[in-house]
């Protein structure tokens, strides 16, 4: 059945009254961009699979709505998952899932773009084309269906998504997201088949054609093969970057109802220079790129006068590393007095959280004041690459609770890499200790919310040979915790093991999960992020059926000789850098902020080229020819980065 724009409109006005939040489903909002869709010439779906409520905050959606909007022949829309009871609706109504803009079904869009920050997330992609009406699996896909394209953090393995995505974007979107639409416009008035398309799409830097490739397993389980079966498909396949940031989105869509986020987000800086060794966004998103103050403070002035936000989020991986934090809150501060208006820092270290900064951050409405420590002993932290002392954890606490904060979160992980019982006991110590420098400052007032997740050894990290904790382990540390961190003034979060479990299969997972991943759906499987709807034994009884054991994703670990599944995606980081860094953390050495001291990890001179283009204190890494002895490092691994 075809379905127009009112048709589903008339069937949405029964359905709607019936539901949670229908402010999610009804578009409308300030701001919206809603164009002409018989005169525009390409049209994008852009898909965030998850709930409207999280999507709206999500900065990378806002920046691709920006930019494709900005062109006249293109036009944009936003497309969410529905929550359980709203797709039960659709479903029952047969209304196909739609683009809150126009209305039209998801299906009729040329290009659906879908953002995958997280692998939890890859259920309910596939739950997203099904109720499209759009085949799952991209061999079924015929001339007349969207292009399916993915990018996000959790695309630097696209191998468990790899038969249900057409093309994925590796890397930085800005640029690459008007090649693509640039190819699909040539191409669809050629008539030519589909493949056709995908075969231009492979002469894009940082895209992958997943049908391309094809990959080859020994007895052990093990890739004993990977290789390319078109001549126009790149192997390795190297990450997308942008030289200079792009101007930030200041007319964001202004929901109905309250998200997550009620802010207008500016990214001050992307990257990260401090290369602890868990982070898989400060590995894969290197180099570090910062923006002006000046464009900062300009972006906020606009981003005010076009949605009346009060929250402003200065974001980054690291926010208080931004080279002008300091003189940016300030201006801020000072430009903006007397507007109400509030700044938020949502990513600070320790060791760079200034008495200063405090000063320049305490005339805003102050609630809450986050710390990510993330493991409790200075042994851990030196494993971990955050080496800070635990007195300066302790300063740091009394300086915040001092300055009037009454909530301290502290953010830490267990499961690492060589973590003892009385690693996880350390964090209930100094979750004490800090909570009582704030009683010392503030009596009964302060306050301490310690938040544990489970440490998941991701790709393209120094720690992605390393093997999971187990489900017994986590438990007892988890109960740990419990036990000991209750009473007044604590409050504990923590991640339960099967969603941990979950995220690390298919964030360490090869092709075959993708069997897994479809099986898992059919018996229920979606939002494996949302604890009231987890289907852990879903996912269990698929690994039976497909004959995989869960095991071999999670527990073992594996050799540096080991084929990875994801090591034809070129992050720029060196294999050895890796490696390199990884026997750095058995003897529990550090290394210092890549700013200062280059360690060669690949960037330059990969990029060096880009870097060349874009002079001066924009990028974080050093100048394109090194002085010294770190520019000899660089040079003899010419080759290898580029192999």
């Amino acid at each position: 059945m075809v379905f127009t724009p009112s048709e589903i409109e008339n069937r949405l006005k029964r359905i709607l009254p019936t539901v949670r939040k229908p402010g999610r489903y009804t578009g409308g909002e300030l701001n919206q961009i809603l164009k002409d869709w018989t005169t525009t010439k390409t049209k994008v779906g852009l898909v965030f699979p998850d709930i409207y409520d999280l999507g709206m905050s999500n900065l990378g959606l806002a920046i691709l709505y920006d930019i494709l909007n900005k062109r006249e022949d293109v036009l944009a829309e936003r497309i969410f998952a529905p929550w359980t009871d709203m797709e039960d609706a659709l479903r029952s109504a047969s209304i196909p899932l739609y683009a809150l803009e126009s209305k039209r079904p998801a299906a009729d869009f040329d290009i659906l773009g879908i953002s995958l920050p997280y692998e939890t997330l890859y259920t309910n992609t596939l739950n997203i084309l099904d109720l499209a009406g759009i085949p799952l699996f991209n061999s079924q896909r015929e001339r007349n269906h969207p292009l399916i394209i993915a990018g996000g953090h959790a695309t630097f393995n696209p191998e468990p998504m790899y038969a249900f995505i057409d093309a994925f974007v590796i890397g930085e979107g800005e640029e690459v997201i008007q090649e693509i639409v640039n190819i699909y416009q040539d191409w669809k008035p050629t008539g030519l088949p589909r493949i056709d398309l995908l075969r231009s799409l492979t002469q894009i830097q940082g895209v992958y054609v997943p049908s391309f490739y094809e990959a080859e397993y020994d007895r052990a389980g093990r890739i004993s093969m990977f290789r390319k079966i078109e001549d126009t498909a790149a192997l390795p396949v190297l990450k997308r970057i942008v030289g200079e940031l792009p101007p930030p989105p200041t007319r964001l869509v202004v929901p109905f109802i309250d998200t997550v986020h009620n802010r207008i987000p500016i990214e001050i800086m992307r990257g990260c220079t401090r290369g602890c060794r868990f982070c898989h966004a400060g590995m894969v998103t290197r180099p570090v790129r910062e923006r002006s103050v000046e464009e900062i403070v300009n972006a906020i002035e606009e981003g005010v006068a076009n949605t009346g936000f009060e929250e402003i989020g200065l974001l980054s991986l690291s926010s208080s590393d931004y080279t002008h934090i300091i003189e940016l809150v300030n201006t801020v501060s000072e430009k903006f007095k007397g507007r109400h208006l509030s700044i938020s820092l949502p990513s600070l270290r320790i060791e760079t959280v200034s008495v200063d900064l405090m000063d320049a951050i305490m005339d805003q409405r102050r609630s809450g004041f986050t710390l990510a420590p993330e493991a409790a002993t200075e042994r851990m932290r030196q494993i971990i690459n955050k080496p800070v002392s635990t007195q300066q954890v302790l300063e740091t606490a009394r300086e915040v609770y001092s300055r009037g904060w009454p909530t301290l979160k502290l953010y830490f992980m267990i499961g690492h890499p060589s973590e003892k019982l009385e690693d996880v006991q350390a964090i209930v110590d100094l979750c004490k200790a800090v909570l009582k420098e704030g009683r010392d400052v503030m009596g009964r007032r302060a306050k301490l919310h310690a938040g544990v997740s489970t440490f998941i050894p991701k790709p393209h990290t120094p720690f992605q040979w390393a093997p999971c904790d187990t489900r017994e382990n986590i438990l007892e540390k988890q109960e740990l915790l419990k036990t000991q961190l209750r009473g007044k003034g604590f409050k504990l979060t923590w991640t339960d093991p099967e969603e941990s479990l979950v995220e690390a299969w298919l964030s360490r997972g090869d092709r075959r999960l993708a069997e897994v991943i479809y099986r898992a759906w059919l018996k229920g499987a979606k939002f494996d992020a949302w604890k009231d709807l987890q289907t852990y034994h879903a996912w269990i009884d698929a690994f039976q059926e497909v004959g995989l054991d869960p095991y071999f994703y999670t527990h073992r670990e594996r050799d540096v000789s080991e084929r990875l599944p994801w090591d034809h995606i070129n992050t720029s980081l060196r294999k050895n850098f890796l490696v390199q860094d990884m026997k750095r953390s058995l003897e529990s050495e550090t290394l210092d902020d890549c700013r200062d001291n280059c360690y060669a990890c690949g960037v330059l001179p990969t990029f060096s080229d880009l870097r060349r283009l874009h002079p001066g204190d924009t990028w974080g890494c050093p100048d394109v020819a090194p002085r010294g002895k770190q520019s000899h490092l660089i040079q003899m691994n010419v080759s290898e980065s580029r192999s």
